[in-house]
């Protein structure tokens, strides 16, 4: 926390205890020295968070057009990769962004093909050209070093750009990431209900909290099949730190377990979180996730 003291902070972050438990791979110091400080009072930034970002877009001749909102700032430079159906303008999106601006670093939103202000249609997506859309944010938006933030479905995605652009992926934060979830899950139906999928077309995974979740063309769940990593070891090396609601019943919390199991890197964080549910986006949850970027920019900015 180098860049920002405790007064700076007390206007972003609320007054919640973390109730959290934590399995770590690997010390890191200053999450450690986070987690002991005194709680600090509620932010008035989270109610009225306010893009202060233009839209802009991505043209890709053989590839529908993507929208995004690029903060300028320095590097490392922060990109978030949102979940399934979800867009730029969620609430995590919208309070990293104001985060970054906070510390004066760049950061980068944008819409999947098909969602939100991104050309394409949706019924048409996969997660193949889902992963083909991040790495051109990477490749053609992204000035430098980057630290992916992943939600949900945006979470397996961080991981395949991280092996795909090692050289420009410097550090991960997945947020409840879903690597190979929705395979696993419909691969432990019964063949009856698989079947039953594959005449609807569709599939709505079952949330016991009433959370609510978008349907799944069975063609995207079949295509999602040749993109799993959990497999094998996953040739990740940079640091990485996995955040996870333990009441998540949509992404169940031990795949953050597999996936810090899976990555080669020795400098992996697994924080779970007693009481948050899938979404990770109450006040305590944003506090964490902004702490845990900027810690990781400590950590990469000390090294450099």
């Amino acid at each position: 926390m180098a860049r920002l003291g405790a007064a700076a902070l007390a206007a972003w972050v609320p007054c919640r205890s973390w109730c959290s438990a934590a399995a770590s791979f690997g010390l890191q110091r200053g999450l450690s020295a986070l987690f002991a400080q005194n709680p600090l009072r509620a932010p008035r930034w989270l109610p009225g968070c306010r893009q202060k970002t233009s839209l802009s877009f991505l043209k890709r001749p053989d590839l529908p057009n993507l929208a995004y909102k690029k903060l300028q700032g320095r590097s490392p430079g922060v990109i978030f990769i949102p979940g399934y159906h979800s867009n730029m303008n969620g609430t995590k999106a919208l309070a990293i962004e104001e985060f970054c601006k906070s510390l004066g670093h760049a950061c980068i939103r944008f819409d999947f093909s098909g969602i939100g202000n991104s050309d394409g249609i949706l019924k048409d997506c996969t997660l193949g050209k889902w992963r083909k859309d991040v790495l051109s944010i990477i490749d053609d938006i992204a000035d430098g070093p980057q630290i992916l933030v992943g939600s949900s479905l945006g979470g397996w995605l961080m991981l395949h750009a991280a092996v795909a652009r090692p050289e420009k992926v410097v550090a991960l934060v997945g947020i409840a990431a879903a690597a190979d979830s929705m395979v696993t899950q419909f691969n432990q139906l019964s063949v009856e209900a698989q079947k039953e999928i594959e005449m609807k077309g569709e599939w709505i995974m079952p949330s016991r909290c009433n959370e609510e979740t978008s349907p799944i063309p069975y063609s995207f769940i079949k295509e999602a099949e040749h993109h799993c990593l959990l497999h094998s070891p996953i040739p990740v090396h940079c640091p990485i730190r996995l955040l996870h609601g333990m009441k998540d019943d949509i992404v169940p919390w031990q795949t953050s377990m597999q996936i810090a199991d899976r990555v080669i890197s020795t400098d992996v964080d697994v924080i779970l979180r007693k009481d948050s549910h899938h979404r990770m986006k109450e006040k305590a949850d944003i506090q964490l996730i902004v702490y845990t970027i900027d810690d990781l920019i400590d950590k990469l900015t000390t090294a450099s």
